[in-house]
């Protein structure tokens, strides 16, 4: 058991002896015992910033024994005042889950495309051949086969939680782990203290300019994962992460790098390729749509073979990889093609059909809502993009919330204007079943919206859902020729 006493004395203050059964930043989740730390809010253009200063009072009532904050606070529990509250939060939750990356060898993605595919891939192959491996992503945590769930949408959760997860993974027997890292995790401090043994940078695009402020600061945010890390991976091919690609101790990736794509074929089923490699040249076959993932394969594979993976090893791998949860993730090949998506935009949604347009050799088919609360024109986007590049739409529910279902499909239909071919079909679960039942041999399905997500906002209430899982019933219902 870990002593307030301790964890005080990384931050230069005496404290008693006290059991400490938790640290976090989150008053909602204090408990008896825990150290509460007052973290200041992020601020942002599109909001004002919390200050946990003011959840003391909460922290104290629920059963906090210690307070750690900025401010000059004098208070019923041991106070320590600090300079920078997140780092102090990190080195505690470190501390307080005795330090459990020091018993793994991690690797690290960051980036502002693919870097969740490459995460997912990346953890599968080590699990194929070495498990159990630990991850934690977007998609979800992964221990060994087992897989969680995290409240929340974060790409890279708190240091609390970070440092939890790590300590589940080497109390489950993981010798290695997979750590998805955003750079609002490197700027916040989430994932401090952290040391690579790979770390892989996939590209930067413009995001997230309300933290960083400019490209310039957010490149140097994402590049401290490389900077923590014993070996880099690279893309050669993006104007940002270019400029690392010859760096020491680096394999670069792309048309110019030391792991290169050649024949690239892509079918109904996914992509073949030839890999050109520093560990020779070897075919391989990845059941995933869309050619752009012949790169984050380059890069998962870089990585993998980093950690110890043979040749061999990597290609049995790919060849059985599942495919990222709800991100182009391919359901069914034949008769018809089925494929399960995150897009919820315009934008997004047209990105996703034109991938799918070139391998699909009969109709191509999407079903998808339009979440409530919500900026309105984002569902007359979709509308028009599914007139445009679908044969064929069925709207129905996505966390409308407390907008009307009825006036989002409205909204919807209109925008698409072709009554021939679009329907509205407010249950989702119907929604898919009718996609389904009336699919033809050479058609491509796309489910788009829910991707990885595992609940439904349906009005007030909140059920759980598993998109897959969902789309798989209906195609077992199909098979067994139920109605």
């Amino acid at each position: 058991m870990v002593t307030l006493h301790e964890l005080f004395a990384l931050l230069g203050r005496e404290a008693p002896a006290l059991s400490v059964r938790g640290v976090t930043h989150d008053s909602r989740l204090v408990e008896p015992g825990f150290v509460f730390v007052a973290i200041q809010g992020v601020p942002l253009q599109s909001r004002a910033p919390l200050d946990g200063h003011d959840f003391i009072p909460q922290a104290l009532v629920k059963g906090a024994i210690a307070v750690v904050g900025t401010k000059d606070l004098d208070l019923p529990v041991p106070y320590c005042k600090v300079s920078h509250d997140r780092a102090a939060l990190s080195d505690l939750a470190a501390a307080f889950w005795g330090y459990p990356a020091k018993q793994l060898e991690l690797a690290g993605v960051t980036g502002s495309k693919g870097k969740t595919t490459v995460a997912v891939l990346l953890h599968h192959l080590l699990q194929s051949a070495q498990p159990p491996v630990g991850r934690l992503s977007t998609v979800g945590v992964k221990i060994g086969a087992k897989e969680l769930f995290l409240s929340g949408h974060f790409t890279t959760p708190e240091a609390p939680q970070v440092q939890e997860m790590l300590r589940r993974f080497v109390e489950a027997g993981c010798k290695q782990a997979v750590l998805e890292v955003s750079s609002h995790a490197l700027a916040l401090e989430r994932v401090r203290g952290l040391e690579y043994a790979v770390g892989v940078f996939t590209n930067l695009f413009e995001d997230h300019l309300d933290l960083h402020g400019s490209m310039e600061n957010y490149f140097a945010e994402k590049r401290k994962l490389l900077e923590r890390s014993q070996w880099r991976v690279v893309n050669s091919d993006n104007a940002w992460t270019h400029r690392l690609a010859d760096g020491p101790n680096t394999w670069s990736y792309g048309s110019a790098g030391d792991w290169r794509a050649e024949k690239l074929t892509e079918g109904v089923g996914g992509l073949e390729l030839e890999v050109r490699s520093p560990v020779g040249s070897f075919a391989v076959q990845l059941p995933m749509v869309g050619r752009f993932n012949a790169e984050n394969a380059l890069a998962a594979m870089a990585a993998a073979t980093r950690m110890g993976l043979s040749v061999e090893e990597i290609r049995r791998g790919l060849a059985s990889f599942p495919g990222v949860p709800g991100r182009m993730q391919l359901v069914q090949a034949e008769p018809f093609r089925v494929i399960v998506d995150f897009a919820h935009t315009g934008d997004s949604l047209r990105a996703a059909l034109v991938t799918l347009r070139p391998t699909t050799r009969g109709r191509l088919v999407v079903v998808i809502g339009a979440a409530g609360n919500q900026d309105p024109s984002r569902r007359t986007g979709i509308g028009r993009v599914a007139a445009e590049l679908a044969d064929f739409a069925i709207f129905t529910e996505e966390d409308h919330r407390s907008e009307s279902l009825g006036a989002i499909l409205r909204t919807m239909s209109e925008a698409h204007g072709d009554p021939k071919r679009h329907v509205c079909i407010g249950d989702r679960r119907s929604a898919i079943r009718h996609a389904v039942e009336n699919a033809r041999p050479g058609d491509t399905l796309l489910f788009s919206g829910k991707g990885h997500e595992r609940t439904l906002e349906r009005g007030t209430e909140t059920i759980p859902w598993n998109e897959v899982e969902e789309v798989r019933a209906a195609l077992g219902g199909q098979k067994a020729g139920i109605g």
